[in-house]
């Protein structure tokens, strides 16, 4: 009989650095296209017409969709397991970047992008990461959760030059070309390569004494509700949420998105804003990684008070340094740079901490859905203040505050001791064994 022994790979290592490499690789990729807006908001106004509130609907969609998918990704991720997941998002999504290259109106802008584009992309999102780091790693877990965060700024320095200079020489369909080929050559890795759980492979978690024996039979919409039902019963899972929402408005809705178009309003060329977007992403490859690191090591809810008010900070500073000092928009680079998403580990690790390792996929999926709400109405918000005043500084500093606001909130996490019920319908029914 062929054993789950027999079916390891042959690595002088254990399996699930593999594993960890291949979903870095993946939500690189991922970040990639969801850094593709950011460059196309001009050519698209400069080819149809379309106002900057038009353009910035369908990139409202696709945040809030992306976010609203992680739960249910992770529960079907628990269901059918991830390789299955990623391969049919993966390949999605590269249907749906080839086909943007053809659109003609807004609504199929919206269609493609917003919907298509979002949902597929959400399979493939910070929940996977979190997903993956809880199953392989019982040590290290905190720093494997900070460099696969820190895959989102890996993606906006591999991607956006390389975008921005395809966009201004070749046009703006190169870039849902060159997207939509870097996604396809993820599938045959992500199948050949990828596993769902250590035990496929008759092996424990990196560090574990004891092995993963859960296998999931729950309806996976059952369980995804399941999961905010029992958050809601919390007010860590409030303030968890809300912060959150805050870090996506601050973030891939406002910077993310409208950054590379404001630096044009002030005369940086769209290739120096993009590579100005990618350098925030080499100091966010430091910034997360070591936040993975001290998340294992300082009071988890301490760093997120830094965080948010060093962001705070540096997006009230950012009008006043846009296009007129080199030295500030240095200065801005640098510390915002640092905590683009070194929240995102803190935060996985006090949602694992509340509702248990079982339920923390599920929950946590929720939690970085508020993420992509904030997301999406700081990227139409934004869009629509643009089109109405003409410039971004008080989106610009309305999120400053907001982050100011954030950094309070995550203090009191914990303070309460209000205990939620732990038990979702996924682990009801949950049985033994293979």
């Amino acid at each position: 009989m062929r054993t789950n022994q027999a079916r390891r790979p042959s690595v002088p290592f254990h399996y699930g650095w593999v594993v960890a490499g291949i979903t870095f690789l993946t939500l690189l990729v991922s970040a990639g296209i969801r850094s593709t807006p950011g460059v196309l908001i001009k050519p698209l106004e400069d080819e149809f017409g379309w106002d900057r509130a038009t353009v910035s609907l369908a990139v409202s969609i696709n945040l809030f969709l992306y976010g609203l998918c992680g739960p249910f990704a992770a529960a079907l991720m628990e269901r059918f397991g991830v390789r299955r997941v990623m391969v049919i998002a993966l390949g999605t999504v590269s249907v749906a970047a080839f086909s943007t290259s053809l659109i003609k109106t807004p609504w199929q802008l919206d269609l493609l992008w917003g919907v298509v584009v979002g949902i597929s992309t959400g399979a493939t999102a910070t929940v996977l990461g979190a997903t993956i780091a809880n199953r392989w790693f019982s040590k290290r877990r905190g720093l494997v959760l900070g460099i696969l965060s820190a895959s989102t700024a890996t993606g906006q320095l591999v991607f956006l030059p390389l975008l921005a200079t395809l966009v201004t020489t070749f046009g703006w369909r190169t870039a849902s070309y060159t997207t939509a080929a870097a996604t396809l050559i993820m599938v045959p890795v992500v199948a050949v390569l990828m596993r769902n759980r250590p035990r496929d492979l008759g092996l424990k978690a990196y560090g574990s004494e004891t092995e993963d024996v859960v296998e999931v039979k729950a309806n996976p919409f059952r369980a995804a509700i399941g999961g905010l039902v029992t958050g809601l019963r919390s007010s860590d899972f409030w303030l968890l949420s809300g912060s959150f929402f805050i870090c996506g408005a601050t973030t891939n809705g406002l910077i993310g998105t409208h950054l590379i178009p404001a630096s044009m309003d002030h005369g940086i060329p769209e290739v120096t804003a993009a590579g100005m977007l990618a350098l925030i992403g080499v100091f966010d490859i430091i910034g997360t990684t070591c936040s993975g690191w001290l998340s294992d090591r300082v009071d988890n809810r301490k760093l997120l008070c830094w965080y948010y008010g060093l962001r705070g900070l540096s997006l009230l500073l950012l009008p006043y340094v846009l296009g007129t000092s080199f030295v500030g928009l240095a200065v801005f680079i640098v510390f915002y740079g640092l905590d683009w998403v070194a929240t995102v580990p803190p935060t996985v690790r006090l949602t694992t901490e509340i509702f248990g390792k079982a339920s923390a996929g599920i929950i946590f999926g929720w939690i970085f859905a508020a993420h992509q709400l904030g997301s999406a109405f700081a990227a139409y918000a934004a869009g629509t203040l643009y089109t109405w005043l003409g410039d971004y500084q008080v989106s610009f500093q309305t999120a400053g505050v907001l982050a100011l606001i954030a950094s309070g909130m995550v203090i009191r996490i914990g303070r309460k001791h209000s205990k939620p019920t732990r038990v979702l319908p996924v682990e009801a029914e949950a049985v033994a064994g293979s």
